[in-house]
Parts: structure tokens; C-alpha cells; sequence
């Protein structure tokens, strides 16, 4: 259930919000200037909306459902800005919250006794001037590596050492064979849009994935009381 509504200083000036917390997901949307912070970490790769069936960009988080490998390695790794918003959205061009949210009660306050924004509130609110227009960029840079036909599926199969397997479908990444044969005029164009590096950065970030593994092998370790 959610609970959205505008975000008021009269009505809310008790309000309190956790900044961090689990965040329970294997997949969450980036957008592409993220790119260059995201790559330290994350596989970074396309999937589909489920309800209108668009590409976007998302980074992988776990194997399992509900999986976020990443969750309590606090500030030592980047959190996609999508994780970073909490229960803030944007509806034109206000600022609301889901007051459902299990983030909302407690930690960070929103305003101060004056009805003025926190350093926090305010952090929120710089976040989604970066995050409104990233998600229009970053829906162009998608539409263009359709265009090209740049965009191909890819299975992830992985073993643990416990025994089972992970198998991830629904995900795409950069069809290599098709970025190679380009004509020259589609690369000098990817080059000039600053697309040629994004696409780069996406094909070297398929190296976390066996990482991923090994970050999943090590929780599955510490749920038996053993460690590496």
C-alpha cells in the first residue's frame, strides 16, 4: 500500500525519515550520469518496465528477489540515486511522499521549528533535480541504442557453493558483434553524445557479475555461522 501525498512544512514538521535501510530489491533504475559511479560496482544493464514494457537502465544488486548484496557496506559504495530518494517522488514539480513507507517515522527530520527545509530535505531535493532530467537523458540514450539495434538479451546462470543455482532472464546488455560492424558515421555520432564511453562502461561492468557471485557465496557463508 502507499500512502503519496504533497510534502508540506505546516502539516509534516515532525516528520522524520531513515535515509538508509535495506532496500530490498536485485534491480534498480539508474540513469546514465550515474554511469561513471556506478562502475566500481554494479553490473550495469537494461531491462523492461513491466507495466509499458520500456528499456531503462538499472544496475543488479542481487540474484534472489528482494536481494540488495550491497545493503550495510555503507558510504564505502555508491547508492543509485533511486535508493538515495527513500519515499520521496516528484508529481510535476512538487516534491511528495509516500507516508506508508516503513522509511518514514524515524532518523532524519525535515524541517526545522521554523518550517524551513533540513540540510537533509534539502539534499533530497538536489537529488531530484539530477534525477528528473537523468531519467529523460537516459531514456534517449535507451531509444538510440535501439535504433541501432545495440541492445540483445542476457541469460545470467550462475553456481553457488552451496549447491543451488541463480538464473536471471528479462535482463539486456550490448550486442558487441552489432557495435563492431557499425558504420563509421553511427560511431563518430555515439562518440559525440558521449554514448560511445556509456556503452563502454556498461560491456567492462559485466565483469561484477561473477563478483556478485562471490559477494552471494560469502552471505550464504555467514547465514551458516562460517566465514572465508
Amino acid at each position: 500500500m502507499t500512502n503519496i501525498v504533497p510534502l508540506n512544512s505546516q502539516t509534516h514538521r515532525a516528520l522524520h525519515v531513515t535515509p538508509s535501510g535495506q532496500d530490498a530489491r536485485n534491480f534498480v533504475g539508474v540513469v546514465i550520469a550515474e554511469f561513471p559511479h556506478l562502475i566500481p560496482h554494479y553490473p550495469i544493464l537494461f531491462s523492461k518496465d513491466a507495466e509499458t514494457g520500456a528499456f531503462y537502465c538499472g544496475a543488479m544488486l542481487g540474484f534472489d528477489p528482494d536481494e540488495n548484496l550491497f545493503s550495510g557496506e555503507g558510504a564505502n559504495v555508491y547508492r543509485p540515486l533511486n535508493l538515495q530518494r527513500g519515499p520521496f517522488f516528484t508529481a510535476g514539480s512538487e516534491l511528495v511522499i509516500d507516508l506508508d513507507s516503513p522509511k518514514v517515522g524515524a532518523g532524519e527530520r525535515l524541517f526545522d521549528d521554523d518550517g524551513a527545509p533540513t540540510a537533509y530535505l534539502k539534499s533530497i531535493m538536489a537529488l531530484f533535480r539530477d534525477l528528473v532530467p537523468g531519467i529523460e537523458q537516459s531514456r534517449i540514450f535507451t531509444e538510440t541504442l535501439l535504433g541501432l539495434k545495440l541492445i540483445e538479451p542476457i541469460d545470467i546462470d550462475i553456481g553457488l557453493d552451496d549447491g543451488t543455482k541463480r538464473s536471471l532472464v528479462g535482463l539486456y546488455t550490448i550486442n558487441k558483434d552489432v557495435l563492431r560492424e557499425l558504420p563509421d558515421a553511427d560511431v563518430l555520432t555515439l562518440f559525440r553524445r558521449g554514448y560511445l564511453h556509456l556503452i563502454h562502461l556498461m560491456v567492462g561492468s559485466l565483469a561484477h557479475i561473477p563478483v556478485l557471485a562471490r559477494k552471494k557465496n560469502n552471505r550464504l557463508l555467514e547465514s551458516t555461522g562460517l566465514k572465508l
